[in-house]
């Protein structure tokens, strides 16, 4: 049997052949980081897709497309002299090894096996405090001086769901959260309420500004009850489509045009929709 090195050396001499100068492929050879990045990003979400699905079939081949991504970033990356594939699994092992000193206390493999008792938030905590020195240090060596914000590397292209949610727990490291779920939805009745005066004085660029408010607060909300708003909202979005598409069947059948119903109307087929999929096994 084949080791996971073997394999993994396999693909990277198929990365290399697809870049081949001479005998390469056309469209490996065009691209770049910038041109790979979208392709990463879709990658990523059908990786994701799966896993919501339980589609653990497909699993292991969406896993290598998003695999084949990070190759194709290490060949680019190799003929210009950047970096290797190597450097990337020895950057994410020390980090590893480093960010887990309650499983590795000297940052080394071979110091595995120490027993702890720590709790998962604990292990969190742990994990934030030392990416906050990593963060200083880094600070330290780009400026030469260390005033370093917590807001740092938070990745400008996450889905604002997500990134929202990183800025607010960043912040709640240096103390500037709020202590309870129900001081947050005090804040977001507030927000509700200025985004209605907004809307009354009819000021676009206000109504805007006080929906984003809204849509921050709420976003907080799920961090206290310990969810992830990004997950929330897609689990929300299937509900609708399947909700919706059922609607669509039963109106289709009874050769009834969705724009000739009342709002009453929809709302009958809306619940009956939402009991027959409740029904389903």
């Amino acid at each position: 049997m084949e080791s996971n090195s073997t394999k993994i050396n396999e693909l990277l001499e198929v990365m290399a052949m697809l870049r081949d100068k001479d005998r390469g492929c056309a469209w490996d050879l065009k691209q770049t980081f910038k041109s790979i990045a979208p392709h990463t990003l879709e990658e990523c979400y059908e990786v994701i897709e799966c896993i919501e699905q339980d589609d653990i079939q497909h699993l292991p081949e969406e896993l290598g497309d998003l695999l084949f991504q990070v190759v194709f970033y290490a060949q680019i990356a190799n003929e210009e002299g950047l970096f290797k594939f190597g450097d990337i699994c020895e950057s994410i092992t020390a980090k590893l090894l480093t960010r887990h000193p309650h499983v590795f206390p000297d940052a080394t493999a071979e110091s595995f096996g120490k027993e702890n008792n720590l709790s998962p938030e604990q292990v969190e905590a742990n994990w934030e405090k030392i990416k906050q020195k990593e963060r200083e240090d880094a600070s330290q060596i780009k400026s030469g001086a260390c005033n370093p914000s917590l807001l740092d590397d938070v990745p400008q292209a996450l889905p604002a769901l997500l990134r929202a949610k990183k800025l607010q727990s960043r912040a709640a490291i240096g103390g500037f959260d709020w202590k309870q779920a129900s001081s947050v939805i005090k804040k977001i009745a507030e927000e509700m309420d200025e985004l209605k005066e907004a809307m009354e004085a009819d000021e676009q660029d206000h109504i805007e500004e006080e929906f984003g408010d809204l849509l921050f607060s709420v976003v907080n909300l799920s961090r206290h009850l310990k969810l992830n708003p990004e997950t929330s909202l897609r689990s929300a979005n299937e509900k609708f489509s399947q909700r919706f598409k059922l609607i669509e069947s039963m109106l289709y059948e009874q050769k009834i045009d969705m724009k000739n119903l009342t709002l009453d109307e929809l709302e009958a087929y809306w619940l009956l929709a939402k009991q027959k999929i409740a029904e389903l096994p």
